[in-house]
């Protein structure tokens, strides 16, 4: 909703109110410039950092991506040992009284004590409905990684028995999980010697089950989501390369996010420098989070930056002409978003919440990697070594895709058309000149 009220006053009462006021957000040179009949930026005849910027990508454009990419994957390779879960009582700071309780029973019952398994027996089908849960309850005390079980709690009819069995290491321990898994995974064998059937839950088990459901659909969201990214480029840019590159440099930065995660809330690399008391898992969600945001954020990157090249491109520069246009218009407007979010995300860190401390450092890493890394290094690298190419649309491809015109390239043509005189480029004809 918000979106979407964002979107319709940008489509409205802006432009209405540039109508009214159309130099009002121009800087007091550059309406100086106007005034005087100058073009933007020729009247100091000096170059801002984005066109500075671009141009030292441009002389080296092989040694940026090559350290763009190298950096960001070495910071991805921790993401091989992610681990989720759903951190609890014991990854909160030490001054409160629920983590004092939780180390309390810990010290004194055993980490297992905090995270207790539950198993529902279902033993209607059973003879002998007390002997059947009690077979389950000793196969399941004679598993490696059980310390106790509890006794069994029937219903009012007798067929149907809870109990509790105790693991011997803490609910987000690797252990437990596999731990989880042993049990279910003996548990048609069991089955069939009691003649009853049995199920594994419990807070402990829940949460081992959501971290393996979401860690299953990491792959399939992000390979959706990239490929929604594409599309939506390919309208937008008519170019196959540049939403390539885009997916790809969004997919880069989300990877390495997590593995800084994975060093820090994980691992507890430089834990105590963001105030890290406890390590443990990364909260399940957090990669579906991290990548719907900083998937919006990105593309938003993306287009401000690479439109500009692309109108650029279409009214007559050379491909490397265009990048360095591009960044001279757009670099300090991606900048600054960029800064925006990652000072409100790292507000986030300074929070007692290890939840909300893991959200704000894992967004505030992505948007960082994403907007400095890959859209301020890599992009113009990956444009500049492609050259005409970046842009280079397949005939058939074009005749298919719906004509967004960007760069306004239409309406150009239609003030051209209107005063008499020649379109300089009918029909959006960078297609035809790569």
């Amino acid at each position: 909703g918000a979106v979407s009220v964002a979107v319709l006053v940008a489509l409205t009462v802006v432009p209405a109110l540039l109508g009214f006021w159309p130099d009002a957000v121009l800087a007091h040179k550059t309406r100086r410039a106007r005034e005087a009949g100058t073009r933007d930026g020729a009247a100091g005849g000096r170059a801002n950092l984005g066109t500075r910027w671009a141009r030292f990508v441009l002389r080296r454009p092989v040694a940026v991506l090559v350290l763009g990419v190298v950096g960001l994957g070495a910071l991805a390779l921790p993401v091989a040992s992610l681990q989720l879960g759903m951190p609890g009582d014991e990854a909160k700071s030490t001054a409160t009284t629920e983590r004092r309780a939780y180390d309390a029973l810990a010290e004194g019952f055993g980490p297992g004590f905090n995270g207790p398994l539950t198993i529902v027996v279902d033993a209607r089908g059973a003879a002998d409905p007390h002997a059947a849960v009690r077979t389950i309850s000793d196969r399941i005390d004679a598993t490696d990684g059980i310390v106790s079980v509890s006794e069994a709690d029937f219903n009012d009819a007798g067929d149907t028995a809870v109990f509790r069995a105790t693991p011997s290491t803490s609910p987000t321990d690797e252990k437990t999980k596999d731990l989880v898994e042993t049990i279910r995974r003996d548990r048609p064998a069991v089955q069939r010697q009691a003649s009853a059937t049995f199920e594994v839950t419990g807070t402990t088990a829940l949460n081992i089950d959501v971290a393996a459901k979401v860690q299953s659909a990491l792959v399939p969201y992000l390979a959706v989501v990239g490929g929604l990214a594409v599309v939506l480029l390919l309208v937008v840019f008519r170019s196959v390369l540049v939403p390539v590159k885009a997916a790809l440099g969004f997919v880069l930065s989300v990877l390495a996010a997590l593995g800084v995660l994975v060093l820090v809330f994980q691992e507890g690399h430089a834990a105590g420098l963001f105030g890290v008391e406890q390590t443990g898992p990364v909260m399940s969600l957090m990669p579906i989070f991290m990548m719907g945001i900083v998937f919006g954020l990105a593309m938003d990157y993306e287009v401000v930056l690479v439109s500009r090249m692309r109108e650029a491109y279409t009214h007559g520069e050379d491909a490397g002409q265009a990048v360095v246009s591009g960044f001279r218009h757009s670099a300090r407007v991606v900048t600054a978003a960029a800064l925006i979010m990652v000072a409100v995300f790292s507000g986030f860190i300074g929070e007692d919440g290890s939840l909300i401390k893991m959200l704000g450092f894992g967004l505030a890493a992505a948007v960082l990697f994403d907007a400095f890394v890959v859209r301020m290094a890599i992009v113009p690298a990956v444009l500049a070594l492609l050259g005409d190419r970046a842009w280079w649309l397949p005939a058939w491809l074009g005749r298919v895709l719906p004509r967004v015109d960007v760069e306004g390239a239409a309406l150009g043509a239609r003030d051209h058309a209107r005063s008499g005189r020649a379109d300089p480029d009918p029909d959006g004809s960078v297609e035809a000149r790569v």
